[in-house]
């Protein structure tokens, strides 16, 4: 059987490798073997994170509601079930920067929910 040299296949390989690992601490950005296992893990962790920061967002979206319609005097349980009442379809992430942002126009939705 004829003999596979594959230096320069093994060396672009690694170098791609290293590219993406570059700022990891430690010997994880130097060391093959480390950083291709530092690599495997912060590939599933960043996965697991992309999920966790839709779950985040929309909590830190209902906290923020639930701040403003409490200074008019509403809870956030009962608004939202005034919204989905008079079939005003609007999300959390609108509202959140509604009560921001455009506070007037946030206490019109408010009037109207807590008919």
């Amino acid at each position: 059987m004829a003999r596979v040299k594959r230096g320069k296949n093994v060396r672009k390989k690694r170098r791609r490798l290293f590219k993406k690992v570059k700022g990891f601490r430690w010997g994880r950005k130097s060391r093959y073997r480390l950083a291709k296992d530092a690599l495997r893990h912060a590939q599933a962790r960043a996965y697991q994170g992309r999920k966790g920061k839709k779950r985040n967002f929309r909590a830190l979206w209902q906290t923020q509601i639930n701040a403003a319609c409490r200074q008019h005097g509403i809870s956030y349980s009962r608004f939202i079930y005034g919204l989905k009442k008079n079939k005003i379809e609007l999300n959390r992430k609108v509202l959140a920067e509604l009560a921001q942002k455009h506070p007037e126009t946030f206490k019109k939705i408010i009037d109207k929910a807590a008919k």
